[in-house]
């Protein structure tokens, strides 16, 4: 269960090496200054000195084999050193315990529980790699308010709802640019009305799809891969992954992180009223308080006191910032010990797509993101107004900021103005591109046209098909025909056949090009059978696309929520004494 991760390697039987585990070994080569042990630790784990490490030489004759020939010593960072000494240390740690270090790493794996990436079929594909290669990175993260075992239920309540199906309580989406050197984390409130695509859970039960529901609901209608599905259908932007925890999960990853800072402007206490119901129970004086264990999980649940669910939010997000702040001033991705213990929590705390459980990728996973500064992670949630059909109860999200903020996520515009443009990697160019196969004649490529244009709530823009197909026999793509259905989308693309490989690339390049669509436009489709471009949403007039222009920062109003400290609802106000 769970072991998919590990590779079997090395002279000792099951034992991984480091590289298997996410370690660099050239952190700690032979080259002078390896661990001050008196022996010099070989690539292989082995000692090189004469008879070093077997105990059957003097400790003189290992100490005269590292003077021998001149001392050569590279300069290195003092970071560099730290993470040599690290690396060494874990490698010498694993491989020194041999089966009980890999019964550890099994141990591990084996408490991390996995599902289905998605739950549908959203029709979203990967972006594809800029000029050095490179793709973001996106994770779903969600809480979910299960009630399934005792623990949830001493933590959350509602011991009658054992049986319901969970809600996704908090969605969070965490996009990690292609360069590594930003991050967003966007989040929709929980009872906003989404369209929801068809899903299927687990045990093979499908949920027809449904345009009237609020987004916390798709947990219940397949899983957390349904929940997937339905921010890929929103965003257009392709998700790799998801994480999930739960209310015990979330108090145990509190309490091994030591404790969040969050503030508030006056003291509060998240209780019940005459007028509402419930509460949170949060009980915090004003100021900044460090929050663990079940304080963690009430903060993030508190609602009523912040004065509403996009408030909520901002409240989640401050948690979220002071928990990387926490982690980084810990040196949890180079602190032996710290590492250890999150692993051993995050295991038992984590469920996780299936794709991702194993230690070593969440391992990789977590290396994104130690680079990415404080200041260039930006919170936001998308703006929303009430769902009129139930303007007290749910809400439904503003579509003109909601479309702004998802194109900045498909074209890996920042979300913050932090960057710093002289040290910005070289984007996609003509002389960067590597040569490939020339594109074929014009009136030689089949293309078929579909409308895609009836998104959003928005009528299908009648013969638009049609009309863009004739576009294309005026420039020449003298086969491009319109097809009878039609395919919604929210962004327009071109795909051609992944069997036709670079070719099939190169011919689809050409009708982009041409129609001034951008490279990031082109995808390779498994089920393709010809050249199919697909008009969507983004392009409802002209013959020419014209790609709306955003900069980075450039959010809509009322999306970036970050806050100092959350101001607190009058009835909800605490003199820190009562």
């Amino acid at each position: 269960m769970g072991q998919n991760g590990v590779r079997r390697a090395g002279t000792r039987g099951g034992v991984p090496r480091p590289r298997d585990l996410g370690w660099d070994e050239s952190l700690y080569d032979d080259r002078g200054e390896g661990p001050a042990v008196g022996t010099e630790v070989a690539e292989n784990g082995s000692n090189d000195g004469e008879g070093a490490g077997r105990g059957d030489g003097p400790r003189e004759g290992r100490a005269n084999h590292r003077r021998k020939g001149p001392r050569k010593r590279a300069k290195k960072s003092g970071k560099r050193k730290v993470l040599r000494w690290v690396a060494a240390t874990l490698s010498l740690l694993i491989l020194g315990t041999a089966g009980a270090g890999y019964l550890y790493y099994q141990h591990l794996n084996g408490n991390l529980r996995g599902g289905s990436r998605a739950g549908g079929d959203s029709g979203v594909k990967k972006a594809s790699p800029n000029a050095l290669g490179d793709t973001p990175l996106n994770i779903l993260l969600i809480g979910s308010d299960s009630r399934a075992d005792a623990k949830n239920v001493a933590l959350g309540g509602g011991k009658n709802e054992r049986d319901r199906k969970p809600l996704a309580d908090v969605q969070m989406l965490l996009h990690i640019s292609a360069d590594r050197e930003n991050a967003n984390i966007i989040s929709i409130p929980r009872d906003t009305v989404v369209p929801i695509p068809a899903c299927k859970d687990e045990n093979g039960t499908s949920y027809a799809a449904t345009t009237n529901r609020p987004i916390n609901e798709t947990l219940a209608r397949g899983g957390p891969g349904c929940t997937l599905t339905t921010w890929e259908s929103l965003t257009g932007v392709y998700i790799d992954h998801w994480m999930m925890v739960d209310f015990a999960g979330v108090v145990a990853m509190a309490d091994e992180v030591g404790g969040v800072p969050v503030c508030v402007t006056t003291g509060v206490h998240d209780k019940s009223t005459r007028l509402q119901k419930g509460g949170s129970g949060l009980k915090l004086k004003e100021g900044t308080t460090e929050i663990k264990g079940e304080q963690a999980l009430q903060w993030l649940r508190t609602r009523h006191a912040f004065g509403n669910d996009q408030n909520r939010a901002k409240a989640q997000h401050m948690y979220m910032n002071g928990m990387m702040e926490k982690l980084q001033s810990q040196n949890a991705w180079t602190d032996t010990g710290r590492l250890m213990g999150l692993a051993e929590t995050a295991t038992q705390a984590l469920q996780v797509s299936d794709e991702i459980r194993s230690v070593s990728k969440l391992f990789d996973l977590s290396m994104q993101l130690k680079n990415v500064k404080l200041d260039r992670l930006t919170t936001t949630t998308v703006p929303t107004g009430p769902y009129p059909p139930k303007p007290n109860q749910w809400l439904q999200l503003v579509p003109s900021s909601a479309d702004k903020m998802w194109s900045m996520l498909r074209d890996d515009i920042a979300f913050d103005k932090n960057g710093d443009p002289s040290g910005a990697k070289p984007s996609a160019s003509a002389s960067a591109k590597p040569k490939g196969p020339t594109a074929a004649a014009p009136n030689t490529l089949g293309i078929t046209v579909i409308n895609g244009t009836g998104v959003d709530g928005q009528m299908s823009v009648d013969g638009r098909a049609s009309g863009m197909a004739k576009t294309l026999q005026g420039k020449g793509f003298t086969q491009a025909a319109a097809a009878q259905s039609a395919a919604p989308r929210k962004d327009t693309v071109v795909t051609y056949p992944k069997s036709a490989g670079d070719q099939g690339k190169a011919d689809a390049l050409s009708v982009a090009q041409a129609l001034g669509l951008p490279d990031s436009a082109v995808r390779a489709d498994a089920k393709a059978e010809n050249i199919t471009l697909v008009v969507g949403g983004d392009w409802r007039e002209g013959a020419t696309y014209k790609k709306p222009k955003h900069e980075a920062g450039d959010l809509p109003e009322g999306a970036d929520d970050k806050v100092d400290c959350m101001e607190v609802y009058s009835v909800y106000k605490w003199d820190g004494k009562s």
